[in-house]
């Protein structure tokens, strides 16, 4: 267990290069911070894949073309009954709808929309920015 205090807020907001130990660190650090503030396991594992998801597809789609060592910002508002990440790139952004339903018969062979699909699945609530290159999640404490 963290030693943060379960009972306060605790936010940050970092730049982070496509580094897989700087993207490891500050999943661990949400995780932590969650785990300190009494989320359960099941959610903790949740947080965590949302988080990747979010970050991979940063760099992967959103900086698509982009200097390698162009930075991603995250930032996180843990709490104890909400934890709060949001994750931008420097790219052009997207369209959330555009993209193929992998669930779907005739989309099940492209490669392309699980990440989404698993982050909104797990997340209380998904929301982008207008432009599209900023994703931002939202994981409620259960009762």
């Amino acid at each position: 267990m963290s030693q943060d205090q379960p009972n306060k807020t605790v936010s940050a907001t970092i730049e982070l290069v496509n580094d897989r130990d700087a993207i490891d660190s500050v999943e661990d650090r949400i995780v932590e911070l969650a785990e300190a503030s009494g989320f359960s396991k099941s959610a903790r594992f949740a947080l965590r894949l949302a988080v990747e998801e979010a970050i991979i597809n940063a760099f992967k789609h959103g900086h698509a073309g982009l200097s390698p060592d162009t930075p991603i910002t995250v930032e996180y508002e843990v709490t104890p009954t909400r934890v709060f990440v949001a994750v931008e790139d420097q790219g052009p952004g997207f369209v959330p709808d555009a993209v193929p339903d992998p669930t779907l018969d005739e989309n099940l062979e492209l490669p392309s929309g699980r990440g989404l699909v698993l982050i909104r699945a797990y997340m209380t609530s998904v929301t982008y920015n207008e432009r599209g290159n900023r994703v931002e999640l939202v994981l409620d404490r259960q009762a």
